[in-house]
Order: C-alpha cells, then sequence, then structure tokens
C-alpha cells in the first residue's frame, strides 16, 4: 500500500469533499423561489435545476467507480473534481436558465467521477479492520451531514449573499483540495487492473439504462407514476440494464464483473442503502417546506431548522462505526434504521400551527441518530471484504443504489403528499397551509414505513458476523 504522509490528513480531504458533494443535492432547493425570477425559469422547470444534478450524478457513477479502478483513483478524484468546480463557476454565472441546468448536469457529472473514486481511496488508505472502521465512520458522518446542511447553507448563504453564493462556495474549496490531493492521496490503481481492457458497450448500456431510470422518477412527479411517458421510460431503462447483464456475462473484460454479486452482504447492504436514502432524502425537503410554508419561516431561518438533525447525524455516524467493529452490521443497521423510522413518524404528527420546538426538534434528533447508525453500517457491510481491484466498483454501486432510492423515495413522497393536500381541498378545507400540512403528514408517515421496512429486513439479510472477521481480506497492490 502507498504510504501517504498522513492517513487521517488523507481522510480529511476526501469527506469533506463528499460533504460538498452531496451537500450540492440539496443546497439549491431553498434558493429555487429566488433563482426562477432572476433567470426567467417557467414555474414547471425549475425543479430541473436540482434534477439535472441528480440525473447525472445517478446515471454516471457506476461508470465513475470502474474507470477509477481502472484508472487511477486520484487522477479520477482530480479530473471529476476539477470538472466538478468549473461547472460550479459556470453556474454562478449563468445568464439564463438553459446555462444553469446545464452547468448543474456538468456539476453531477463530476461530482460521479468524484465520489466513488473517493470511497475507494478510503478503502486502500486503510486497511480492514477497526481503523477502516473509524474512517468510514468518519466518511459517512460528513457525508450524511452533507444532506442536513445543504437546506442550513443554501438558507443563510441566499439570504444574505444571493443564490449565486450556492455555487460560487464550491470553487475555492474544490482548489484547495485539488492542490492538496497530489501530495496526501495515493495513485489509488491496483497494479493487477494496468492489462485491462475497457467495456465500451457495457459502459454505454449502463450509463443509459440508469441515466433514464433516475430521469423517469425525477420526472414522475410531472408526468403522474400511471402516465405512457413514465412507464415507457422505466421500460426502456429495465431493457438496457437486462441488455447491460447480458453483456456483461460474455465479456472479456466487463465494466462490473458479476461474481461480485455472488456476495450476500454486498447485495443486502445496497438493497438496504437504497431504503435507507428513500426514507431520509425526501425529508430533509419536506422539513424545509413545512418550515417556510407552513410555519411561514424566512430561508435562513428555514435552513439553521436543519441544524439538529445534522449535528445529530454526525454524533451518531462517528460512534456507528465502533458498533460495527463490536456487534456486526446488522444490529446498528437495525437500531439505526428503527431510529429512522420513529422519528419520521414523530414528523408525520406536525401540525399547522406547530412550532419548532415541539414539531421539529425532537424528531430531528431521534431520525438524526438513527441516520448516522444506518449510514455508516451500510457503508461498511457493502465495502468489507471487496476486493482491491473492485473497491472503485463497490463504491460505485453503493453511491448508485444512494442516488436511485433518494430519487425514488422523493418521487414517491411528493406524489403521495400533492395527491392529499388536493383531496384535501376537494374536501372543503379552505386553508391551504392546513391542506399542505396533511400532505407533508402522509409524506412523512410513508417514509417511516420505508425505514420500518429496512430495519426488518437487516435483521433478515446482513449477516451478525463481526467487521473483524474482515481483517484477512486481500490486500491493495498499489501503484
Amino acid at each position: 500500500m502507498s504510504v501517504v504522509p498522513s492517513r487521517w490528513s488523507a481522510l480529511a480531504l476526501l469527506a469533506v469533499t463528499q460533504f460538498v458533494l452531496i451537500l450540492d443535492a440539496s443546497i439549491v432547493g431553498v434558493a429555487l423561489p429566488s433563482i426562477g425570477p432572476d433567470l426567467g425559469f417557467a414555474p414547471e422547470d425549475l425543479s430541473w435545476v436540482a434534477n439535472a444534478y441528480t440525473l447525472t450524478f445517478g446515471g454516471l457513477l457506476l461508470l465513475g467507480g470502474r474507470v477509477a479502478d481502472l484508472t487511477g483513483r486520484r487522477r479520477v478524484f482530480a479530473l471529476g473534481l476539477g470538472l466538478f468546480t468549473a461547472a460550479s463557476l459556470a453556474g454562478a454565472l449563468s445568464v439564463n436558465a438553459t446555462m444553469l441546468v446545464l452547468a448543474r448536469a456538468a456539476q453531477g457529472a463530476g461530482a460521479a467521477l468524484v465520489a466513488p473514486a473517493a470511497l475507494s481511496l478510503v478503502m486502500t488508505i486503510f486497511e480492514p479492520g477497526p481503523d477502516r472502521n473509524r474512517a468510514l465512520g468518519v466518511f459517512g458522518a460528513l457525508a450524511g451531514a452533507g444532506g442536513a446542511a445543504g437546506s442550513i447553507l443554501g438558507g443563510v448563504l441566499t439570504e444574505w449573499l444571493g443564490w449565486q453564493a450556492t455555487l460560487y462556495v464550491n470553487v475555492p474549496v474544490g482548489a484547495v483540495v485539488i492542490a492538496l490531493a497530489p501530495r496526501l492521496l495515493p495513485a489509488g490503481r491496483d497494479a493487477r487492473q494496468r492489462a485491462r481492457g475497457f467495456d465500451l458497450a457495457g459502459a454505454v448500456t449502463v450509463t443509459a439504462g440508469l441515466t433514464l431510470l433516475v430521469y423517469a422518477l425525477v420526472d414522475s412527479a410531472d408526468a403522474g407514476w400511471g402516465s405512457p411517458r413514465t412507464l415507457g421510460l422505466c421500460a426502456a431503462a429495465a431493457v438496457l440494464i437486462a441488455v447491460f447483464v447480458a453483456v456483461e456475462a460474455r465479456s472479456a473484460h466487463p465494466l462490473v464483473p458479476l461474481r461480485i454479486f455472488r456476495r450476500g452482504t454486498l447485495r443486502a447492504a445496497n438493497v438496504l442503502a437504497a431504503l435507507t436514502t428513500m426514507a431520509m432524502f425526501p425529508m430533509f425537503f419536506l422539513m424545509t417546506f413545512y418550515l417556510q410554508q407552513v410555519l411561514g419561516y424566512e430561508p435562513v431561518r428555514a435552513g439553521l431548522g436543519g441544524l439538529p438533525v445534522a449535528v445529530a447525524l454526525a454524533a451518531a455516524a462517528s460512534v456507528g462505526s465502533q458498533l460495527v467493529t463490536r456487534f456486526g452490521y446488522a444490529v446498528p443497521l437495525a437500531a439505526g434504521l428503527t431510529l429512522v423510522a420513529a422519528g419520521l413518524g414523530w414528523f408525520s404528527r406536525m401540525s399547522a400551527d406547530g412550532g419548532f420546538t415541539t414539531d421539529v426538534l425532537g424528531p430531528s434528533v431521534v431520525m438524526g441518530l438513527g441516520g448516522g447508525l444506518a449510514f455508516v453500517s451500510v457503508t461498511i457491510a457493502a465495502t468489507s471484504g471487496v476486493r482491491p481491484e473492485e473497491a472503485g466498483l463497490a463504491s460505485g454501486l453503493i453511491n448508485t443504489a444512494q442516488q436511485v432510492g433518494g430519487s425514488l423515495g422523493l418521487a414517491l413522497v411528493v406524489a403521495a403528499a400533492t395527491a392529499r393536500t388536493q383531496d384535501v381541498l376537494a374536501a372543503g378545507e379552505r386553508v391551504p397551509v392546513v391542506a399542505l400540512n396533511e400532505g407533508y403528514r402522509l409524506a412523512m408517515l410513508i417514509a417511516a414505513g420505508i425505514a420500518l421496512a429496512g430495519a426488518l429486513l437487516a435483521g433478515l439479510l446482513v449477516r451478525a458476523g463481526t467487521a473483524r472477521a474482515e481483517q484477512d481480506a486481500p490486500r491493495p497492490i498499489m501503484v
């Protein structure tokens, strides 16, 4: 294994980068009301400021992870971060809606290269065992906190400096990380990968399939779940993914060696990663909308409302790695998802005339604690025991599962909330915020059910062996 000046300095660099990538999925949410009139967005098109990032991020993750394995993780990390940083600057300088949406798509493409490279670098810098678990705990804590912090920072920056600041903030961070990467990070390419070819057919089919799937999910809020457009896109995505599997089974140098799915823990962890983000990701948006549209908070105050969940999530994630080392994956994962379900269930009792301390603070803390345990446990489970030459692939898989899960969860709960709000208004409710609140309550309850299902599956699907059993996994030959 390559020696770096400090493993923990390298971890700090990688974790901060992952924090920024996850942050950018939600930071523009609070800024959308300001972006719309400023750049002339049609109301129905405004959601694509967020969707463009999600679309390319989710669609290219698997390809990004494998390219990192084959060409060098540090190289792909730096190139992806360069694209992400340049796209952030272009987005901040946008003069019309098209320019901003294209910049956000380019940001997502850069993030899809960076995220799996960063996680796989953590796996190659730290040997299997307690130290890697601790490192993944720190990495997971900042990644999870990024989702919660997006609304906080977005509200503060939008109100004080304007919506452009939500994109400008990435530029200095990206520049510093790119400058430090050659000093702190190993090259991150396994010597056994040098002679491998590149599976172009696999790359095209999986990227197209995943991109279509994510597009179908994020577009379903407008088109409708049962619409011919949504069903057609999902069918096309399924066909492309099936073709991809057939190509991989016959390829001499597959983009995704199908043997990786023989690992029961990896399969279960990716399913549970998708369920975790399905339950948690929508909450960050719903809570922001509840604070602004129902309770009438200003953007900065609504953003700060996400602080308790971010702090609780980071605190629990730092402890979660120790629990995994001691008890294995299943116990902390099931406990974490149970707490997430409890917190979301508590959220579903929020009232239209409520307040932060009575309706937000308590469930935020409970859900944040559960989320911290769940994120760390599922990340360790999904990456433990993976062959060194497939570290980027495993990282791309779990990142893809989380992105698809988050997109699916958001699409589901938004559709349910909208339908419930419309039903309440049609039944004669004359106060719009009451109808909105009823929609949000149902959405939180559905998310709680998803988390509870994940908690039950965690006990059934993830083996209870401790992470210490992975210490004998083969070590990487890094160049």
